[in-house]
């Protein structure tokens, strides 16, 4: 037998191995360092189901030891990174981290001219807002309510049977549509990070070109246009193929959208997050309550409501702690109490709520959203803009030195460090050609901060293309369910 560590050796599985008996059945043991993985172009992630916790509740660093593993590894293949900028106690770790492994390779000098000009590093609990509000891009909302994993969906198969006449009696298949979702697919790319409200027109328009594809069979006359229509023919039925998946899972998501219960749920997001009586308790949370909807669905929503005025008051924090105890059970006590150490359910401490400067300082809530025809990153939650992505864009332009009241305010330093390259390394930049920044987020990523970089990449005057590193994708159930005590 040969045996595969992944991501690395370990003494203490090999003790117990022995101890089983088994290690010597193993002739060849070794370890496979499976850091970043490539989602996309633009896009890698560890899938380290476990970083934000490891980090922030059990003070295991582990998963930033591997992340640091994982930069080193971009920059042994695409040069060293000239400048790091980072914010968080565990960005300060990592880039700690890679300074002294890169101190300890002092022999080698890396020759590879550089791709990416900055790196950035942040820590989730920068921003611990953002993956708690709903996401509202089409590929946000595929993964809001069916999660997304490894790339792929399972979907509820009725929308996907072929509909052909004359089988009324025959039996809808019960196995999930299991489907990839990567921008291989030309239509996927087009509208995976748009606003859900401006998918439908993109979809109708496609249909039309797509029959209009089709009729031109008609008007092929000669062998050769006749040859050329078959050689489009597979395109032509994978676009197809396409637009009807697509049409199918736009119908799944509008039938939560359009629900009752979904408006209430964003009204209450969007009023906490625009600064609405986030000191009061929320009828609405207490409703939810009261009908025993799904636990993490009430903690992320009360979580948000901390969030946003920088902790609860002590007598509203106990009201919903008691109400959560006395209706889904006292066991969860303990998820309460992690949800309290991560800094994302707390009593407020000074009386002061800090939330309103950094929202107007960063311009956090914007009243006008074109979710149509975007002009800015809070088109994806058709309002707010991600706080983390914020940070980004002012790194940009003009620089974090215009914010340093509310870098104080946030938690953990921020910090900037220079390697220094070769001479013959330094990058002589083209008129009009953009800076690339690797951004890697420490404690997972959402896929409306992902759209909202992708946004920010496409302005033509934004003068910076982002690539995207995390620990994990994620979004607000998966990451409250993470912090959540097993029982």
């Amino acid at each position: 037998f040969h045996i595969l560590f992944v991501p690395r050796r370990s003494l203490l599985c090999e003790q117990r191995l022995k101890d089983l008996g088994v290690l010597g059945s193993f002739i060849h043991r070794d370890e496979y360092s499976l850091d970043l993985i490539p989602f996309d172009g633009d896009l890698l992630s560890m899938e380290s189901e476990g970083a934000f916790k490891e980090c922030y509740l059990e003070s295991d660093q582990t998963s930033l030891y591997h992340a640091a593993k994982g930069l080193m590894t971009m920059q042994a293949l695409y040069g060293t990174i000239p400048q790091i900028f980072g914010k968080g106690e565990c960005a300060r770790q990592v880039a700690n981290m890679m300074i002294r492994m890169k101190r300890e390779f002092t022999g080698s000098q890396n020759s590879i001219f550089p791709v990416f000009d900055n790196l950035l590093l942040l820590d989730r609990n920068v921003d611990l807002l953002t993956p708690l509000a709903t996401q509202l891009t089409y590929e946000g909302l595929i993964d809001e309510i069916y999660g997304i994993q490894n790339s792929y969906v399972k979907l509820p198969p009725e929308k996907f049977a072929p509909k052909k006449q004359g089988d009324g009696g025959k039996e809808l298949p019960t196995e999930a549509k299991k489907l990839q979702l990567n921008s291989a697919e030309e239509l996927y790319a087009e509208i995976r990070d748009k606003n859900f409200n401006a998918v439908g027109s993109v979809l109708s328009k496609k249909a039309k070109v797509i029959s209009a594809a089709f009729e031109e069979r008609h008007n092929a006359k000669t062998v050769g246009e006749i040859k050329q229509f078959v050689s489009q023919l597979p395109h032509m039925q994978a676009a197809r193929g396409s637009l009807a998946n697509h049409t199918s899972i736009a119908e799944l998501i509008k039938d939560v959208t359009t629900s009752e219960d979904f408006f209430d749920k964003l009204t209450a997001e969007q009023e906490f997050m625009s600064g609405v009586d986030t000191d009061k308790v929320n009828s609405y949370i207490e409703d939810c309550i009261a009908q025993k909807h799904p636990l993490i669905k009430v903690l992320r929503l009360v979580c948000l409501q901390s969030v946003c005025n920088s902790g609860l008051k002590q007598k509203v924090l106990d009201y919903y702690k008691r109400e959560i105890l006395q209706t889904y059970g006292y066991e969860h006590i303990l998820t309460l109490y992690n949800l309290e150490k991560v800094g994302l359910l707390k009593p407020q401490t000074g009386g002061r709520n800090n939330y309103p400067t950094i929202r107007k300082t960063l311009r956090l809530w914007m009243d006008d959203v074109n979710e149509q025809n975007p002009t800015d990153i809070s088109y994806v939650y058709s309002g707010y803009a991600p706080l983390s992505v914020r940070l980004a864009q002012l790194l940009s332009r003009p620089g974090w030195r215009s914010i340093e009241e509310v870098l104080r305010i946030l938690p953990g330093p921020h910090f900037e460090e220079r390697q220094p390259l070769p001479t013959g390394l330094q990058k002589k930049r083209q008129p009009g050609e953009n800076r690339v920044t690797l951004i890697f987020f420490l404690g997972g990523v959402t896929f409306a901060e992902i759209a909202a970089l992708r946004f920010l990449s496409q302005l033509e005057d934004g003068g910076t293309e982002y690539v995207i590193a995390t620990t994990k994708l994620m979004n607000g159930a998966s990451w409250i369910e993470s912090l959540m005590e097993k029982p």
